[in-house]
């Protein structure tokens, strides 16, 4: 009964038979529906728009000259990549106008498996934004790796009904889908009738029909616009992303622009963002802004930052300011440069306060001291110098790499690194194997140390870069002392660490702190050598990932991502 009597109200208010609980006067409202500015007031009553016209309100808030629209849609996130609780991210995003992320927690499920998701659901339970879950497809990612926990289809059962998983996350094993491989058939199989994300790069022809006659229906790894139409003529809807590390944005956006095809099926993304960048550009609000500087509608770019999102994951009554829809609403100063005046979350403007009963949440001591592996020595990170070598060469702005097959720099039979070629090294670090593998890496650029971190895209072992072996020996060592993070060292001294506690993925540390850390350990970075052009922690994350072209390190060795096979 107490439904019947609160729909009651909300249409008495609705049709203007009582005040509204609250109304914006005379905003300039963004109709997704029609692609139109309207001039109106918007009226709320609880978490939900009552009505666009004219409204009288027990709270009126003047917002002429300001604009309204929905709130914005993170469509494929990784919340652990931010490496705070999901509460502090929550905070952040919410000042520039996300009020939903959809979250994909395959790392940490790499690491502890069932736990992990056990803990982000908790984690996320009252937390004032809308934070959906994908269920991890591909854990580990591949057998060509080592990880922490594997996530069957059988284990994504008891979450199928939860109201917040959406479906099946990102599947980065596309082969196994083109080549009808059991387990992964299972995992699509038992998500029927949900979303069911993507993740294939380069996929082109009569595999990307495979892939998306599997039932497949997203892909976020497109690097140009080409790859993209070539995707959504097969169906598929397409993230495009813009991260810390990946930037694609610029190349897919343009060519939207030129080839003046519909956008229904375009959304934005970032995957993986610092809460530095996020702090400092903005969160989904950035991808906005970027699209409207390129000279997209800014109807258009935020029309697909909400209403496209929330349609593609059939989040009814989210995305647009209408009727009956939820009011998750972003005020805008204009336009262009997208400045958010507040955000509404539910019908509640969005204060500090938001969160002031929003408490740190148990940790499962499962999701502790999760790095074990023996010391680190010089012998474990030899690699043997031939004629030629392969080399894992990165690319500027991306997390692609190039395979290249050149001489090194060697003394006694041994490869050296310089500021040229840099030692990357993979250590095992869930189950004691003592796997160790070491490789040349072009384009990264450091001198006089390394950088090592247990984030290391998916299986989450040990990854570490530097052109000096005994540095690279005590980052690593000291990452173990830490239970993960980021370490920088240099000359023998550790000069920069960020715990990461949890899983080695996320620090119980407030973000600001986490923040202000992770500005000063760029900053070391960059003094160090490291291109302004990658991202020195995230894009050293990606290195080991051995589902993005070319090639890649794992703890087994240097894997042919196209061959999809060790070297």
């Amino acid at each position: 009964m107490s439904s019947v009597i609160h729909l009651q109200e909300k249409c008495d208010a609705a049709s203007g038979r009582v005040k509204a609980q609250m109304v914006l006067k005379q905003a300039n409202i963004i109709n997704v529906f029609t692609e139109e500015i309207i001039q109106a007031d918007l009226a709320i009553c609880g978490d939900t728009i009552v009505g666009i016209g004219s409204y009288q309100g027990e709270v009126e808030i003047d917002c002429r000259d300001k604009f309204i629209c929905p709130g914005f849609i993170d469509a494929h996130v990784h919340v652990e990549s931010t490496m705070v609780m999901p509460s502090d991210l929550a905070k952040e995003v919410l000042k520039s106008g996300t009020t939903t992320m959809i979250a994909d927690p395959h790392e940490l499920v790499n690491v502890t498996g069932i736990k992990a998701l056990e803990f982000l659901i908790e984690a996320t339970e009252d937390i004032p934004i809308n934070l959906y879950i994908m269920l991890p497809s591909c854990v580990p990612s591949t057998k060509f790796e080592t990880n922490g926990k594997s996530f069957t289809a059988e284990d994504m059962v008891p979450f199928l009904n939860h109201p917040r998983v959406l479906g099946l996350g990102e599947v980065m094993s596309y082969n196994d889908v083109i080549n009808g491989q059991e387990e992964m058939l299972k995992k699509l199989i038992v998500n029927e009738g949900k979303v069911l994300d993507g993740h294939a790069p380069d996929l082109i022809g009569k595999e990307l029909q495979a892939y998306a006659c599997a039932g497949i229906e997203t892909d976020h790894e497109c690097v140009n616009f080409q790859e993209a139409y070539e995707k959504v003529k097969a169906g598929l809807k397409i993230l495009i992303r813009e991260g810390s590390a990946a930037k694609n944005l610029e190349a897919i956006v343009k060519g939207l622009i030129e080839s003046k095809i519909p956008t229904d099926n375009f959304m934005f993304c970032t995957d993986d963002k610092h809460l530095e960048d996020i702090q400092r550009e903005g969160h989904i609000s950035w991808n906005i802004k970027q699209a409207i500087g390129l000279g997209m509608s800014p109807i258009t770019a935020i029309k697909m930052a909400s209403y496209n999102t929330a349609r593609a994951y059939g989040l009814k009554k989210l995305g647009a300011v209408a009727a009956g829809y939820r009011a998750d609403l972003v005020i805008l100063e204009d336009l262009e440069n997208m400045k958010v005046s507040q955000v509404i979350k539910d019908g509640i403007i969005i204060t500090d306060e938001s969160f002031a009963n929003n408490k740190d949440k148990y940790i499962d001591k499962a999701m502790l001291n999760t790095v074990k592996f023996d010391n680190l020595t010089a012998e474990k990170i030899k690699v043997k110098a031939f004629e030629k070598n392969y080399v894992i060469e990165m690319m500027p702005h991306q997390i692609i790499t190039k395979k290249v097959y050149e001489e090194i720099p060697s003394q006694y039979g041994y490869f050296t690194a310089n500021e040229i070629y840099s030692k990357l090294c993979v250590i095992e670090r869930h189950r004691g194997s003592g796997n160790v593998a070491a490789a040349p890496l072009k384009g990264f650029g450091i001198k006089g140390g390394a950088i090592a971190t247990s984030v290391a895209h998916d299986s989450h072992n040990i990854i570490a870069a530097g052109d000096k072996d005994e540095d690279i020996i005590l980052a690593v060592n000291r990452l173990k002392e830490i239970q993960g993070g980021y370490v920088i060292a240099s000359k023998g001294k550790i000069i920069g660490e960020l715990p990461l506690q949890v899983a080695g993925l996320i620090s119980t540390l407030p973000s600001e702190k986490v923040q202000s850390i992770t500005k000063e350990m760029l900053a070391l970075a960059r003094a160090m050598g490291v291109p302004a052009y990658l991202d020195p922690f995230i894009t050293l994350s990606f290195m080991a990932l051995p589902v993005i072209p070319e090639i890649r390190l794992t703890d087994l060795g240097l894997f042919d991502v196209e061959k999809f096979d060790l070297i």
